[in-house]
């Protein structure tokens, strides 16, 4: 069975069911529901609570300094990392559920980290082909396609053929982003996606998200870059010492901060 998504318009085969958990509210359809989020490294509790629900087509900037909690709480959304209580349900499936397929759960998932973790020794095509014919058995005729529309997407058709060590890492990072969606994800996590690249570069992939926000795509992004969180977000989080201690629209957060601890915050980044 094939199923298409406006975000990207990929045709990908359909994912095994797992464990499933229907909800909505409001009438929007609910695609990540942590709840109660708590996890520990050792005595050192990094995730205190966090209750976080992500809709359809929503773009959630996740701000905050530095040790507070913001790449691991994304590690747990992507199954990376084992909560040590609460629950998540991604996409409709339960993560705590011994039941549900986790690998299954990723490949719905679209991961981008501060580093690229481009295969060297793989043309930019290989890279973006490799996990949908090899994870999905999408014909490689089909993946190829496929590749050559999200290097479009991202501005770099004429890439495609090109090695990782020939490209800068602007362009790095956007092969990373057109390879995470080559899956069809269900949500694009952005782990501080900017933060390695050099100032030069950071509007061409900032560029390419902010595309697909207006594809409808839904997001959740680890950032520093406040200005795109102010004009890209539906909704932005600040989190601090593993809690969040305001949410808000941008307009909330960065026009009338309520918490003192936000205040001070965005006096120092601002």
């Amino acid at each position: 069975m094939n199923a298409t998504t406006p975000a990207t318009g990929l045709t990908a085969t359909a994912v095994a069911p797992a464990t499933t958990v229907t909800t909505t509210t409001d009438s929007a359809e609910i695609v990540v529901d942590a709840h109660d989020l708590r996890k520990n490294f050792g005595s050192t509790e990094v995730l205190k609570g966090i209750d976080l629900t992500v809709t359809k087509g929503e773009v959630v900037c996740i701000i905050g300094p530095s040790g507070a909690g913001k790449s691991t709480l994304l590690r747990c959304l992507n199954g990376l990392e084992t909560p040590t209580s609460g629950s998540i349900v991604v996409n409709g499936h339960d993560l705590s559920d011994k039941a549900t397929n986790i690998d299954k759960v990723r490949e719905q998932i679209g991961m981008v980290f501060q580093h690229f973790n481009l295969f060297p020794n793989m043309s930019v095509e290989e890279n973006i082909t490799l996990a949908p014919t090899m994870v999905r058995k999408v014909p490689k005729a089909e993946a190829h396609e496929t590749a050559l529309r999200l290097l479009k997407l991202v501005g770099l058709e004429e890439k495609i053929d090109a090695r990782p060590a020939s490209l800068s890492g602007g362009q790095k990072q956007r092969v990373a982003i057109a390879r995470a969606l080559a899956m069809n994800p269900a949500v694009m996590l952005f782990d501080e996606a900017t933060s390695a690249l050099d100032p030069e570069m950071v509007g061409d992939v900032l560029g390419v998200i902010e595309r697909l926000a207006e594809r409808g795509m839904t997001m959740i992004l680890v950032t520093h870059e406040m200005g795109f969180a102010r004009e890209v977000a539906s909704r932005v989080i600040f989190t601090d010492a593993g809690v969040i201690d305001e949410e808000g629209t941008p307009d909330e957060i960065f026009g009338n901060p309520q918490s003192e601890r936000l205040k001070s915050f965005l006096s120092k980044v601002l």
